[in-house]
């Protein structure tokens, strides 16, 4: 859901990118756990700087100071999938579609989706050594039950 950024200030305030469809809605979704199923709960402070308080014995323990949140730089939040809000048709969470089988519109098989990867224009799958945006275009189907995508293979270029 968003990950934990370097300190704001001395008094233990941190920036936070969110990766909510609305950014500022981050806070909405109650406590997030990092990798580790440590819980904290996040309190808007400023424009994407928040307040941080790991969750000690049910109760909310603000970070106090600059070098405790420096411990915590770069730590990733998450969110537990049954209160993931639910989802429009042709909508997808990007981890879901890891492990899908990607075929070419004739039916041959190309491999697996190995990754979605997003660096700020849209995400794209990566299958194999091929990178394909996560497009209409590109992949005009995705089938979760039958565990398969759709892919049209961009045209090879010769660079002789």
């Amino acid at each position: 859901m968003g990950v934990l950024g370097r300190p704001h200030g001395v008094r233990g305030l941190m920036h936070v990118l969110s990766y909510a469809a609305e950014p500022e809605n981050l806070t909405a979704y109650g406590p997030l756990c990092d990798a580790a199923g440590r819980w904290y709960s996040l309190r808007w402070r400023g424009d994407g700087i928040v307040e941080v308080a790991p969750i000690v014995d049910g109760s909310r323990a603000p970070l106090p100071d600059r070098s405790a949140a420096e411990r915590l730089v770069n730590t990733r939040l998450y969110l537990p999938r049954e209160r993931l809000p639910a989802l429009e048709q042709d909508e997808f969470y990007l981890a879901d579609l890891v492990g899908l089988d990607a075929c070419a519109p004739d039916g041959a098989t190309l491999g697996k989706v190995q990754a979605v990867h997003d660096f700020g224009g849209g995400a794209s799958l990566e299958i194999g050594a091929l990178l394909v945006p996560f497009t209409r275009a590109a992949v005009p189907s995705v089938d979760l039950a039958a565990g398969r995508v759709t892919v049209v293979p961009p045209i090879q270029v010769d660079a002789r």
